[in-house]
């Protein structure tokens, strides 16, 4: 056994040197190459900056349609959500109420001037026998009053016929502008037209011009209203407060539009001020009713520094890039961001022209560690696009 326990001793011995041997012959893993990233250049450039507001769309012309007298209605002549052309017939009423007035006025009016020419006659009669004395003063005097009482009879007949024939016009309503129309509230057969709160029938828009309300807080007015006073002309005024319309679906629409007013004052309560803007609409795509964002250029700022936003990692409310040095060592540096602009941010500090700031591959790098940058060709325009 002894003999045994030797040989098993010499065994393991021999078993260690050799693995030990190994081991020393065996070469150390080479180290991984840098990782690959992609950098963008930051450049310096004027940075306009946009306000955007939510508003919503009114037909230049919003025309209520009420019956201005009480009726049934008896016709409506248009289709629901087409166009109507200014003095086209859109609703008729039950009019022979209104018939039977302007028949009796029309009555009165042929008697009224029956009794004038009687009178007429009576004073041709009596003005020259008045001259000779055959008549007395009084027979004159009265004879004129009943002429000048009849005459005024005539007018009052015919006054109060143009009013009941002024009233049979209104069983036939009209739309007042060219636009269009829509739902109607009532039907045939509905009365209608019943003080005090007679029904709405319908609504007519004229579309050709849309206008677009919205507010603004009094810090973006200041600012609107700083940009503005340092332009150098009127024209380039105008050229600033040009508004762009950004439609729900997000698109642009082609026209630009224009403030037309801006109201007296800041409403106390909300600390805002209605504005008030106007947008053509030659191909009747806008409609009243929809939203949409009203975005007004208000500062430009010079020289400033754009970056893409997945550049920008943000840890308790400090922001932080990734800037990659001359030696392709990687740096972390703390900036300061301002608003964003489309789909990137606005450097105030910490950034300046030249710099290269890893674009993808964050995840891959940290502080110190050495990179492969590859610089991406990112338009600035399309950055600073909203």
């Amino acid at each position: 056994m002894r003999r045994n326990l030797v040989i098993c001793l010499f065994a393991c011995s021999l078993w260690l040197l050799v693995s030990c041997g190994e081991q020393k012959n065996t070469p150390a893993p080479a180290a991984p190459p840098p990782p690959d990233v992609s950098v963008v250049e930051t450049k310096a450039q004027d940075v306009p900056i946009y306000l955007e507001f939510v508003g919503e769309t009114h037909g230049l012309k919003d025309i209520a349609i009420r019956a201005r007298i009480e009726g049934f209605l008896n016709g409506i002549f248009f289709q629901e959500g087409r166009e109507v052309k200014k003095g086209s017939l859109l609703y008729s009423l039950e009019n022979q109420t209104y018939e039977e007035k302007v028949a009796a006025r029309m009555s009165n009016v042929a008697e009224a001037q029956t009794m004038l020419a009687k009178a007429k006659g009576d004073l041709s009669r009596i003005r020259p026998l008045a001259k000779i004395n055959a008549v007395s003063q009084s027979d004159l005097d009265e004879a004129v009053a009943a002429y000048e009482a009849e005459l005024s009879s005539v007018e009052a007949a015919k006054a109060n016929l143009r009013a009941a024939q002024v009233e049979l016009s209104y069983t036939k309503i009209y739309s007042p502008v060219d636009g269009i129309i829509g739902k109607t509230q009532a039907k045939v057969g509905d009365f209608v037209g019943r003080d005090p709160n007679p029904v709405i029938l319908n609504t007519v828009s004229q579309v050709d011009t849309v206008l677009v309300s919205f507010f603004i807080t009094e810090t973006q007015y200041l600012a609107v209203a700083h940009y503005l006073r340092g332009v150098d002309t009127k024209r380039d005024q105008e050229e600033g407060l040009q508004l762009e319309l950004i439609l729900i679906d997000g698109s642009v629409y082609n026209h630009p539009g224009k403030v037309d007013f801006i109201n007296r004052e800041v409403d106390t309560t909300t600390g805002a001020m209605l504005v008030q803007a106007s947008f053509p609409n030659p191909e009747k795509l806008l409609r009243p009713g929809q939203f949409a964002k009203v975005r007004v250029k208000g500062q430009v700022i010079r020289d400033g520094i754009l970056i893409p936003q997945r550049c920008v990692m943000e840890l308790q409310g400090l922001y932080n890039v990734f800037v990659v040095d001359g030696n392709s060592k990687v740096q972390t540096r703390e900036v300061t961001v301002g608003p964003k602009v489309g789909s990137s941010w606005l450097i105030t500090d910490g950034l300046t022209s030249g710099e290269r700031v890893i674009y993808e591959g964050l995840q891959k790098v940290k502080d110190g560690a050495t990179v492969k940058p590859t610089v991406v060709d990112l338009n600035s325009t399309d950055q600073g696009k909203k």
